[in-house]
């Protein structure tokens, strides 16, 4: 899950969490309760809301260390893979050159046979 998309459900929980306690708090001062009725509610309002917060640092903690071995993993396939490139390509050089020198090697024979003709 990409950085914008964490952010964007972030918001979103924290904005779904927010109007939830917002209106547990409403209902719980417009009904008439008292006033040891309503700070009960209130106590057990505030102990759900503990617990959903934790529970969604659980869940954020969880993304992250996803998120973190998955970027890790990802960088590591990355340098294995520039690895074998390099490899690959000073080999490719290395057998250019080779075949350079060699075909080099073979016309300056032929020029000095041709010289050596005439």
């Amino acid at each position: 899950m990409n950085q914008e998309k964490m952010s964007t459900l972030n918001v979103a929980l924290l904005s779904l969490l927010g109007g939830a306690v917002l209106g547990a708090i409403v209902v719980a001062l417009t009904t008439p309760k008292s006033g040891p009725q309503v700070r009960e509610d209130l106590m057990a309002l505030g102990r759900r809301a503990k617990n959903k917060a934790g529970e969604l640092g659980d869940q954020a903690g969880e993304v992250w260390t996803e998120t973190k071995d998955r970027t890790d993993q990802g960088m590591a396939d990355l340098k294995r893979g520039l690895h074998e490139a390099s490899e690959d390509l000073k080999r490719a050089m290395h057998e250019a050159a080779t075949d350079l020198r060699s075909g080099a090697a073979g016309r300056i024979a032929e020029v000095k046979n041709g010289i050596a003709l005439t």
